[in-house]
């Protein structure tokens, strides 16, 4: 089992950047898939972007194509997302997520474990 904890959560201007990280503990991490979703207020959680355990397949949300990368270092057990050109539409509760494969881990449904989550806020 994997425990998650993000961090790198705040407050920035639009087309201003952070990077999220994801601490994960657990002796499955290394064969996880990872991911990162986003929930805003009176919305459904949304899958954001994803990537296998050797970063070999990554996905990404169409909203966030270019602007969002994520990777991942297996020896540290971390995960992270660069958000650059961030907009007000961005703004949520960021989640890590961890799942067995590649479909399950761009739903919502089907992930094994989440994160407590970290606020990203972006003002116009």
């Amino acid at each position: 089992q994997v425990q998650l904890a993000e961090s790198g959560g705040g407050l920035v201007q639009a087309g201003g950047s952070l990077r999220l990280t994801c601490a994960a503990s657990g002796r499955t991490f290394s064969r996880s898939y990872m991911g990162w979703f986003r929930q805003a207020p009176g919305k459904e959680r949304q899958f954001v972007a994803a990537s296998s355990w050797g970063g070999f397949s990554i996905d990404y949300a169409d909203s966030v194509k270019g602007r969002f990368t994520i990777s991942r270092d297996n020896a540290k057990n971390t995960v992270y997302l660069q958000m650059n050109g961030l907009k007000p539409e961005d703004t949520a509760v960021y989640y890590c997520a961890a799942a067995s494969d590649r479909k399950s881990i761009q739903l919502s449904t089907s992930v094994d474990t989440w994160g407590q989550g970290t606020q990203v806020t972006v003002s116009s």
